[in-house]
C-alpha cells in the first residue's frame, strides 16, 4: 500500500525539508514506519509537535477530516515499536541503540498522549474513571463559584445618614458628576440619573427622627425629584434645586503636584 500519511522526500531532491520521510531516492513502499521512526531519532524533543503537524497538515490538505486517522497511524507505529524494542533480547549488541531509542519514542508517546482527543488505547472503565473526575473537578469549581456569589451578595448592612441629610448626600453625588479625569474629560459617565437615586435609596438610610434609635428608607421619589430637568453644560443646575440647607459640603479638585 503507497504511502499517503507522510511528507515523502522527493527522489534525487538535493534540498529536501529536513521534515520529510525517505531517502535520497525517495520513500519506498512499506518502509514508511521504519522511516518516520528514523527521522524520529535525529530530532531534537522538542521539535516533536512541530515534526508531527508537518506531517499532519500534509495528510489533511489530501485528507480534510483524517485527523483521528492520521493520529492513529502515527500511535501505531509508536507502539508497534515500542513493544518490538521491549521484547528483544537485552544482551544482543544493539541493546544500548534500542535503550536509546526507546527513550526518543517513549517521550514522542508522552507527546501523543497530551493531543489525544479519541481516548486511544484507553479501555471503557479508564474513559469513565476520566469522565468521572472531569465531573468531581466540575462539581468542585460550581461549589466555589456558588461559595462566591453568595459572599459578594450577602448583605453587610447600609449606611446610615444623620440629621436627615439625605439630600446632602444627593448633592455630593452631583458635584461628582463636574470632576474632570486627568485627561480633561468627565470622571463620571452617568447616562442614567436615575442611577444616583437608587443607590443612594439601596444602600443609605436616614436615622428616623420620630423614633430615637431607628432608621428609615429614603424614599427614591424624593430623590428623583431633584435629579430632573439637568442641564448638559452644567450637572449642579437642575428643574428643582436642592435646598441651601442641604448644600453643606463643596467638593474641589486637589493642586497638582508640581
Amino acid at each position: 500500500m503507497a504511502n499517503k500519511y507522510f511528507k515523502p522526500h522527493e527522489a534525487f531532491n538535493l534540498n529536501p525539508h529536513p521534515y520529510d520521510i525517505g531517502i535520497f531516492t525517495g520513500l519506498k513502499n512499506g518502509f514508511e514506519d521504519n522511516l518516520f521512526i528514523k527521522k524520529l531519532f535525529t530530532l531534537p524533543e522538542q521539535e516533536y509537535p512541530v515534526f508531527y503537524q508537518y506531517h499532519l497538515t500534509y495528510f489533511l490538505g489530501k485528507e480534510p477530516e483524517g485527523e483521528a486517522e492520521f493520529f492513529t497511524f502515527v500511535w501505531q507505529i509508536v507502539l508497534r515499536r515500542i513493544n518490538f524494542i521491549e521484547h528483544k533480547n537485552p544482551f544482543n549488541s544493539s541493546h544500548a541503540t534500542d535503550m536509546e531509542i526507546l527513550g526518543k519514542l517513549t517521550i514522542f508517546q508522552k507527546y501523543l498522549r497530551s493531543i489525544d482527543q479519541w481516548h486511544t488505547q484507553k479501555t471503557l472503565p479508564e474513559i469513565i474513571a476520566d469522565q468521572v473526575e472531569l465531573i468531581r473537578k466540575q462539581q468542585t469549581e460550581i461549589a466555589d463559584l456558588k461559595a462566591e456569589l453568595k459572599e459578594t451578595r450577602q448583605w453587610d448592612g447600609y449606611i446610615n445618614i444623620r440629621n436627615e441629610q439625605a439630600l446632602a448626600i444627593l448633592d455630593l453625588f452631583m458635584q461628582m458628576q463636574k470632576l474632570k479625569a486627568p485627561d480633561g474629560n468627565e470622571l463620571l459617565i452617568t447616562p442614567a440619573q436615575n442611577t444616583w437615586a437608587k443607590m443612594i435609596s439601596k444602600y443609605f438610610r436616614e436615622y428616623d427622627q420620630e423614633n430615637i434609635g431607628q432608621v428609615k428608607e429614603i424614599k427614591i421619589d424624593k430623590l428623583r425629584y431633584y435629579l430632573r430637568g439637568i442641564d448638559p453644560k452644567d450637572p449642579l443646575k437642575r428643574e428643582n434645586e436642592i435646598p441651601e440647607k442641604h448644600r453643606l459640603y463643596t467638593i474641589t479638585s486637589a493642586k497638582k503636584k508640581k
